[in-house]
């Protein structure tokens, strides 16, 4: 396993140098300027002088070829992504200051979609074709068909007018008042775990239905196996597979998600840091969030595929 690890690992340097010059390609074709909207913010006469000086003070005078190694060497050799090019702080230390706000708020989307997911998959699996398997059907579907930003933006609005209630806005940390935290951070957690919960219940009842019938589930049940047990212990372990699959690959929907619900909740992870950024062409940040984000993505498929090897033990590593 060990070589099969530092395999994954070594192909994830090229991956990575490939997307970050795709990225660093295409946040510079994005329309707009950043010199322009310098000079109109500062109010100074958008001259050629003035932009000459503003380019050179920024590093925007090279070629883009130059640009990017200069930034990637820095990444290799140092460990810096750079700074900002309106805040002239660190890329470094404003990711490492937002990234685990968007962790935690990823993780708990996660957290809901598999509780709520896995267990009503099964249930609708068991009882197929009865009542409760419609209804379950049903709440998938209705799940996928209402999209995250609108029903966050019915949150924040609907109970203010209705209840004089709206959900706190002002960020409290999880190490200041973690019960806050956690309830500040309950509902766009839901709100972005209620799409994939649906994935996860369709493709668990799938599955399910796939598994129990084979014969070696049929054998355990003839032998007189109780079916709960035939359940949790045979049929499941081999149809959470897929899910598995599907977690790592849903791994860059939910960091999408929370782009939208950060905006929307006024959380200050690692979304609406990449909005600023794009919104004030922000290059530096821009590339360094999508750089983050790409490692983390590379990293959790990792752990899924490691995580093969618990659930069927035929699977071996080399």
């Amino acid at each position: 396993m060990q070589a099969y690890i530092i395999r994954r690992l070594l192909a994830l340097i090229p991956t990575l140098i490939f997307a970050s010059l795709i990225v660093f390609i295409t946040v510079r074709l994005i329309p707009g300027d950043i010199i322009d909207l310098m000079l109109s913010s500062n109010d100074i006469g958008a001259d050629k002088k003035s932009r000459v000086q503003l380019e050179a003070a920024l590093g925007l005078d090279k070629p883009m070829v130059s640009q990017y190694f200069r930034w990637l060497g820095a990444i290799l050799f140092e460990g810096n992504l750079g700074k900002s090019l309106w805040q002239n702080t660190s890329v470094m230390e404003e990711i490492l200051h937002r990234l685990p706000i968007t962790f935690e708020l990823g993780l708990m989307a996660l957290f809901v979609a598999l509780i709520v997911g896995i267990p009503i998959g099964v249930y609708s699996a068991v009882r197929q074709d009865t009542v409760g398997d419609y209804v379950t059907r049903s709440f998938a579907i209705l799940a996928l068909a209402l999209p995250g930003f609108w029903v966050g933006t019915l949150v924040m609005v609907f109970p203010s007018i209705w209840w004089g209630w709206s959900p706190e806005v002002k960020y409290i940390s999880f190490t200041q008042d973690p019960l806050r935290n956690l309830a500040q951070m309950a509902i766009p957690a839901l709100i972005l775990g209620k799409a994939f919960s649906a994935v996860v219940m369709r493709l668990t009842r799938t599955m399910m239905l796939e598994v129990m019938r084979q014969d070696y589930i049929r054998t355990a049940l003839a032998k007189g196996l109780a079916t709960r047990t035939t359940i949790i212990r045979h049929a499941l372990r081999n149809a959470l597979i897929p899910v598995v699959t599907l977690v790592g690959l849903q791994a860059p929907v939910l960091v999408g998600g929370t782009v939208i619900l950060e905006q929307i909740f006024v959380i200050p992870g690692m979304g609406l840091l990449l909005l600023e950024a794009v919104s004030q062409r922000d290059y530096p940040i821009i590339t360094g969030v999508f750089l983050v984000v790409g490692v983390a993505v590379v990293l959790i498929n990792l752990l899924v595929d490691l995580s093969y090897g618990l659930l069927d033990p035929k699977v071996r590593y080399r």
